[in-house]
């Protein structure tokens, strides 16, 4: 004698997310971003503000190898990469090319300086492109 045994299926749940659940989670990720964001981005500003001053260094580098050279300091920044007319004992290329600071600008040199007036000037413009702000990079002590 057989038994016959029918088993009675259950329907099957649907697990999913609530609405609510989903808010939370996307309410928790944007409190994360607003408090991981604005640190990520102050490194970026300030790890370029280093390598400007890298770049500045290795530029002064070149200019004070010229002065060695010449006995005098170069009237433009580009004397560095091709020899000027005046520069009789010009050992360079001092620079193989005279890099933009790290927003894309061009380095900006005054010889005499304005705020080295023994010397020469050299800076960066910063961020805003624009000289005389306080976000310039310079070879001078503010």
């Amino acid at each position: 004698m057989k038994i016959k045994t029918t088993l009675i299926q259950k329907p099957k749940l649907r697990r999913a997310f609530t609405l609510v659940e989903m808010l939370l989670v996307v309410t928790i990720i944007g409190i994360l971003a607003a408090l991981v964001i604005p640190k990520i981005v102050g490194r970026s500003e300030q790890a370029r503000e280093t390598a400007a001053h890298a770049d500045l260094s290795s530029i002064k580098t070149a200019l004070d190898a010229f002065e060695v050279d010449n006995g005098f300091y170069p009237k433009s920044i580009q004397d560095l990469v091709t020899a000027p007319s005046n520069a009789r004992n010009w050992h360079g290329p001092y620079l193989e090319k005279i890099p933009q600071d790290p927003w894309g600008n061009n380095y900006v040199y005054y010889f005499p300086g304005k705020h080295n007036t023994g010397s020469y000037d050299l800076l960066s413009v910063g961020p805003d492109g624009k000289e005389g702000t306080d976000d310039d990079v310079g070879n001078w002590s503010k």
